[in-house]
């Protein structure tokens, strides 16, 4: 069977400072991330025993606990790639375009997403995605892991507003944070996903990166 596996970063934990410090990255991602891994993976051995079983008492506490993980996984694999030691700016092109006709400008959009995210209550994060449905882009929070739109949106660009993201090193000033994530963004990688979004390639609530399964 098919199972899930933590993809590589494309940068060392270090590279990321002095925003994230390879402290915060390598936990981040060799144990917050491998338990969402782990999870996902678990489920899925117990949702084929309950199945082989035919006893599906436990049915719908396996699915919540597979969507938990599976979503964790998903959202992580994304923010690696949004993120870049040679981030920053802004976005050029139809994605600038687009994101001066429906939130009115960059400044405006950096705004809204970073109070989307920075007023996450508990943990959460900032999404800036793209509704087919509307034909438009949006910003919302998504908390836990659980998306709290509808289920066609594709998310372009996350920031995780986990304690586990920021806590040791910016304490609870979460917003410091967040100012510094936009250094970080990974501008081309946003726009290849705005892209195949509007062309409907790999829409819905997630796409994985590769090397998410084998």
């Amino acid at each position: 069977m098919p199972v899930y596996q933590l993809p590589d970063l494309t940068y060392d934990y270090g590279a990321l400072e002095p925003v994230i410090s390879g402290e915060i990255m390598q936990l981040h991602h060799s144990a917050h991330h491998a338990a969402y891994v782990k999870g996902a993976n678990t489920a899925l051995e117990q949702l084929a025993d309950m199945r082989q079983a035919r006893d599906f008492a436990r049915l719908p506490g396996l699915e919540r606990t597979l969507a938990f993980h599976l979503a964790g996984h998903s959202l992580h694999s994304m923010f690696w790639t949004n993120l870049s030691p040679d981030g920053g700016d802004r976005p050029d092109g139809e994605l600038a375009a687009a994101i001066d006709e429906f939130f009115g400008s960059f400044d405006a959009f950096r705004a809204e997403m970073t109070a989307a995210t920075a007023s996450v209550q508990g943990s959460g994060w900032g999404a800036l995605a793209w509704d087919p449905l509307g034909a438009r882009l949006v910003v919302h929070q998504i908390h836990d892991h659980h998306i709290s739109v509808a289920p066609t949106t594709t998310p372009l660009l996350v920031f995780d507003a986990w304690e586990h993201a920021f806590y040791l090193q910016y304490r609870n000033v979460k917003t410091d944070y967040i100012d510094r994530l936009w250094s970080l963004v990974n501008w081309p990688d946003v726009i290849a996903r705005f892209t195949a979004a509007r062309a409907g390639v790999g829409t819905g609530l997630f796409t994985l990166d590769g090397g998410a399964r084998s």
